[in-house]
């Protein structure tokens, strides 16, 4: 049986703020095939960003297990992290990130200068990514803030692929693009998909998470199915105001794996002491 590529199992994340603890993350378990097209929907404060963080090892969970193509992250060391991160991992995000006076292919370039590749190597991954995203090579040599939106967003995956990742992470990068825009780089996943690569999106649109082959919510830490979530909507629609409750109680299952319970919860947080949390 294949191994999956990230494989998460009741995972917490805690932070320490002035007011104290804070649970972001409440026992998350989720598992994601090689080569799956997976999004995931959820409300500003739900988490997502915290999850995508932690699925890209830019933070440590507070307890639980996390794999990431077989291996137990916990494990690794800082350094052996920022390895996977530049090796297995691209990232694409809402604001695009890239050098405005650099040139398009100065920006895909970059992330090839910190992994000690050759200058001319690095120069022909970064055309061979550039044609992935299908940007015209016309734009190569033209400033990344002489770009529309949309190519802009193509720059920024094709740096995410130079490295050529097994899992890309992309955090709502259709967000400051228009309706046609969007579906042109939503196409440029699809691609990707097509050639191999896992595809991890969050987005807030539901019509931008129909892309994927699989949809799962976040919603106050917890993952939630397609069903859930209606139910969950309908039950607040319906005026009910906790929202916590609407979200389930303990027995109730979760998107993948069990329910996260109060006791687990307890027993997290009294077991994560302040020096090990970050601040918010």
């Amino acid at each position: 049986m294949a191994v999956p590529v990230i494989d998460i199992q009741g995972l917490w994340r805690v932070y320490e703020s002035a007011a104290g603890l804070t649970t972001v993350l409440r026992g998350v378990s989720l598992q994601v095939e090689r080569g799956e097209f997976l999004t995931i929907m959820g409300p500003s404060g739900s988490g997502k960003s915290t999850l995508m963080n932690t699925l890209g090892c830019l933070d440590r969970p507070t307890a639980g297990s996390y794999r990431l193509e077989g291996v137990e992250t916990s494990e690794l060391a800082d350094d052996d992290l920022a390895y996977v991160r530049s090796t297995r991992l691209g990232f694409v995000f809402q604001s695009f990130n890239l050098m405005p006076k650099n040139t398009v292919l100065r920006n895909v370039m970059l992330p090839l200068v910190y992994c000690n590749v050759p200058a001319r190597e690095r120069e022909l991954r970064a055309w061979k990514a550039l044609k992935a995203v299908a940007l015209p090579d016309e734009y190569y040599l033209h400033r990344a803030n002489e770009l529309s939106g949309g190519q802009m967003q193509r720059v920024a995956i094709a740096r995410a692929l130079v490295n050529d990742p097994a899992i890309i992470l992309a955090d709502e990068p259709t967000g400051n693009l228009d309706t046609a825009t969007g579906e042109l780089v939503m196409n440029t996943f699809r691609r990707l998909q097509q050639r191999g690569k896992t595809i991890v999106l969050i987005t807030h649109d539901a019509e931008v998470a129909a892309w994927g082959d699989r949809t799962v919510h976040i919603r106050d830490g917890r993952l939630l199915s397609d069903e859930q979530e209606r139910a969950v909507r309908a039950r607040l629609a319906a005026g009910e105001k906790d929202v916590a409750q609407a979200v389930g109680a303990p027995g109730d299952a979760p998107a993948d794996g069990p329910a996260a319970d109060p006791a687990a919860e307890t027993a997290v947080l009294a077991a994560s002491p302040a020096k090990e949390a970050t601040s918010l």
